[in-house]
C-alpha cells in the first residue's frame, strides 16, 4: 500500500477517516533541531533514518489530509526545564488554527508544573504528551504526582513515551511508569510504540482500566529490524482491541504513512480491530 491508496484503505473499512493520536508539529526552531538530530541518527541509532515528509507545515497539514486524518494532536515536548508552558501556547494556538487538529500540551519535572497543567486544562487542552527518554527525568517525580492525579481527575489522556526504544534511558522501562499507575489507577495513559521493545510488560499494564497504547511506528519493517514484536503477543493486541490506537509519529518517520496501517492491516486480526484501532478508540480518546 502506497500513500495515495490510503483513502480507499479506509473507505473500505466504512470508516469516516483516521484518528492519529501521535502526530508532530512543533516551533519550526525546534523542529528544525529534531530534525537535525535524526539526520545523525546512525550515531544514535545505529541506522539511518530520513525524514519522509520533511516539508513546509503548510505541506505536512495538505498531507494529512489528502491522507483523511481527520484528527490528530500537535504533540509537544520538552527536554529541560522552563520550555512545557511556552510550548503549550504555542500548540493550543496551533489548535486553533488549524482544522482538525485537538489541543495539546505536556509537562515537566518543576515547581511549576502542576499550575501550568491546571491552567492548560481550564483552557481546554484535550492530550498531553511527555517523552521520559528524552527528557531524562523519573516520571515517579515528586513534582508531578499532582500532575498526574490532576489528569486523571480530569479524564485527559497523556500519550507516554517510557518504552526503552529506540535507545534506553536512565528512566524507560514498565518499572517507573507502572509505579505512576499505582498511585494513579485511573489515569488515562496512551503508552507509545506499543511500549517497545518491553511489549509484554507494556501491554500487561492494560490491567488498568484506561491504559492504551499507540501503535506508533510498532510492526513496521523498520522497527522490525531492531524490535520485532513476538508473534505470540499478537492473540494480546487482539484482546485488547478497546485500548491500542492509531499512532504515526508524522512528520518523524523513514517510510510512507500507508506502511504503519498495511503493517497492522497485515496482522490478521480484522476488520472490526481496523476500525477500532483507526477511529474508534482514538475518537474516544480526544473526545471529537
Amino acid at each position: 500500500m502506497r500513500d495515495a491508496d490510503v483513502p480507499g484503505w479506509w473507505q473500505r473499512l466504512g470508516l469516516e477517516g483516521l484518528v492519529d493520536v501521535h502526530v508532530h508539529f512543533l516551533p519550526d526552531r525546534v523542529m528544525n533541531a529534531v530534525w537535525a538530530y535524526f539526520d545523525q541518527a546512525s550515531t544514535h541509532y545505529g541506522t539511518d533514518w530520513p525524514i519522509t515528509y520533511r516539508t513546509s507545515v503548510e505541506e505536512r497539514l495538505k498531507t494529512l489530509d489528502s491522507l483523511g486524518v481527520r484528527a490528530f494532536p500537535a504533540l509537544v515536548y520538552p527536554h529541560k526545564p522552563g520550555m512545557a508552558e511556552s510550548l503549550n501556547s504555542w500548540a493550543r494556538d496551533f489548535a486553533a488554527r488549524t482544522p482538525g487538529c485537538v489541543a495539546s500540551g505536556t509537562f515537566f519535572p518543576e515547581p511549576s508544573a502542576a499550575s501550568y497543567v491546571r491552567e492548560a486544562l481550564e483552557l481546554g487542552t484535550r492530550i498531553f504528551k511527555v517523552h521520559v527518554q528524552v527528557g531524562d527525568y523519573d516520571p515517579r517525580s515528586g513534582e508531578l504526582d499532582e500532575v498526574w492525579g490532576q489528569l486523571a481527575d480530569a479524564s485527559v489522556p497523556v500519550v507516554v513515551h517510557c518504552g526503552s526504544g529506540p535507545i534506553r534511558g536512565r528512566h524507560t522501562g514498565p518499572g517507573p511508569m507502572g509505579e505512576v499507575l499505582r498511585r494513579h489507577p485511573s489515569l488515562t495513559a496512551v503508552i507509545a510504540h506499543l511500549g517497545m521493545p518491553e511489549y509484554a510488560e507494556h501491554l500487561a499494564l492494560t490491567s488498568y482500566p484506561n491504559v492504551h497504547l499507540d501503535t506508533t511506528m510498532a510492526l513496521t519493517p523498520f522497527v522490525e529490524a531492531m524490535m520485532p514484536f513476538p508473534r505470540d503477543l499478537v492473540p494480546r493486541l487482539r484482546d485488547a482491541q478497546d485500548r491500542i490506537v492509531l499512532g504515526s509519529d508524522f512528520p518523524n518517520i523513514p517510510y510512507e504513512y500507508a506502511v504503519q496501517l498495511s503493517s497492522l492491516e497485515a496482522l490478521g486480526l480484522g476488520d472490526d480491530w481496523l476500525r477500532a484501532v483507526c477511529w474508534d478508540n482514538g475518537a474516544r480518546l480526544l473526545d471529537l
